[in-house]
């Protein structure tokens, strides 16, 4: 999306004084203040220009850093399969936040009370799941990137995402998600040390773990969100010019170093300027929410576990968006709130998934003793170091196995790995998938993968229950005839 640029324009975004009362300048009264300003209209006359506005404050009085705006000229290259409003060159506005420094800002009271509360709620959900976090991060990480996936309008469910982990292939969603997944835990793995300084190379590093395919780096030309062309004149945001791009990300990477005040304040700033930045061509939204983590487990917010905040964004990407909009209109306090809210609300369906993957571990097991009574089997209760043992106990962690990743995980012969997971699946524990040539590729643990598409499903309406409201755009409930039971009231 090579720019055609022309003399950029910096201009400050605005308070207009209607009445004596202030309110936010929309994008075109700056453009607005632009042609008058071009056109040699005074500060004096500008009511003339625009008659419900009677001043123009040059500085925008906010609790975030003032922001700018840059006037550019867009001049398409090609455009041949373009339609013709798309090709027409035109002036736009691109959105330049100012840098965030090292230190947290002012925040209202409700924002600073949000956040308190949200950080409490972490730390709790941080301590109840610590014996159980070798298991449960990848869980939840899977779970947060299918989440990621479905904000950004890709459509994956846990199990075509298990099988693609499993196999190394599959659709290029699925492997997408998996790449997300990869990124968020070497970003905790390498990033959380506290006497690590982040820098930008460390930021185009995890966006290229998320995005192997583009060439690292940051962007070198403009790009912008949503509207309704191919043309930044008509898109909903336009993040700043690509000159700006390096700067930013360096402060926002001293940002990110610090860990002084409210993590919960500071992680929401650093997700919302990444958003704003959008300092790469793809792989923005997934990069940034990586960051969530980085800030959080930096701070020790989070010392033993990931909790999923996206998850709460996908229920909800209109909210989601609103409060990115709220951010960068100088409403930070807005955005905190919104934020905070999330980080409750995913600190307590992490919660209840912990308790549902270890009620289910509880009846899994007793099932298999169930089936190797009725076989006969003994002993009836399988040593800790026997293969089949060892296999369900890694279900939550991972539910699509192979004879080759169960072979060279317990060091035993294919043969043994075949035994033990033929057991399983007798015991109605795991279920096999066959190629299109009728073979078998894997064995899936079926119950653990519906209890995370319930879980999804449950994150499309705010962490609720769906069991009596049913979510749109969301994995499929699992079929009970083929799963049973999994949670109180199936939705």
């Amino acid at each position: 999306m090579p720019p055609g640029l022309d003399g950029a324009e910096r201009v400050p975004q605005e308070i207009a004084m209607v009445d004596g009362d202030r309110v936010s300048c929309t994008g075109a009264d700056v453009r607005a203040a632009l042609v008058s300003a071009a056109s040699g209209t005074t500060a004096s006359n500008v009511n003339a220009e625009m008659p419900s506005i009677t001043l123009l404050a040059l500085k925008l009085i906010r609790e975030a850093p003032v922001a700018t705006y840059v006037e550019r000229t867009w001049v398409p290259s090609g455009g041949g399969q373009l339609s013709r409003r798309d090709r027409a060159p035109g002036r736009y506005l691109a959105y330049v936040p100012d840098e965030l420094g090292a230190h947290l800002p002012n925040v209202g009271e409700e924002a600073r009370s949000a956040a308190a509360d949200a950080l409490v709620a972490l730390a709790r959900a941080d301590e109840r799941l610590r014996t159980r976090a070798a298991y449960l991060s990848h869980l939840l990480v899977r779970s947060e990137s299918i989440s990621s996936s479905w904000i950004e309008g890709n459509r994956v469910t846990p199990k075509r995402l298990a099988i693609a982990e499993s196999l190394h292939h599959g659709s290029r969603v699925a492997l997408d998600v998996i790449a997300n997944v990869r990124a968020t835990e070497d970003a905790v793995a390498a990033l959380a040390d506290r006497k690590r300084r982040i820098s930008v190379d460390d930021i185009e590093k995890l966006q290229h773990l998320i995005e192997p395919a583009l060439p690292r780096g940051l962007r070198t030309e403009q790009n912008w969100v949503g509207g309704s062309g191919w043309s930044p004149i008509r898109a909903e945001f336009v993040p700043p010019p690509e000159t700006e791009v390096h700067r930013l990300v360096a402060d926002l990477a001293a940002f990110v170093t610090r860990t002084e005040g409210n993590p919960v304040i500071r992680a929401a700033i650093a997700h919302a300027q990444f958003e704003t930045i959008h300092p790469f061509i793809d792989g923005n939204g997934r990069t940034g929410r990586a960051l969530i983590h980085t800030v959080l487990r930096r701070s020790d917010a989070l010392r033993s576990i990931l909790i999923p905040i996206s998850t709460v964004f996908a229920g909800d990407t209109g909210a989601y968006i609103a409060g990115l909009t709220a951010y960068r209109a100088g409403r930070l306090g807005e955005w905190i709130v919104s934020f905070a809210h999330a980080s409750e609300l995913a600190a307590e369906n992490a919660v209840r998934l912990a308790e549902d993957v270890a009620d289910l571990d509880e009846r899994t097991f007793r099932r298999l003793l169930d089936h190797r009574r009725e076989r006969g089997t003994t002993p009836v209760v399988p040593r800790s170091d026997a293969v089949v043992r060892k296999v369900l106990d890694r279900l939550a962690a991972e539910p699509v196995v192979t004879l080759r990743s169960v072979a060279e995980r317990y060091g035993v012969s294919t043969t043994a790995a075949h035994r033990a997971l033929s057991e399983l699946q007798d015991a109605g524990i795991l279920a096999r998938t066959k190629d299109q040539r009728g073979r078998v590729v894997c064995w899936s643990a079926d119950r653990h993968l519906g209890l995370v598409a319930l879980t999804e499903r449950s994150n499309r309406i705010g962490a609720g229950d769906t069991a009596g409201r049913r979510p749109r755009n969301a994995p499929a409930a699992p079929d009970i005839e083929q799963v049973g039971r999994l949670r109180g009231i199936e939705p």
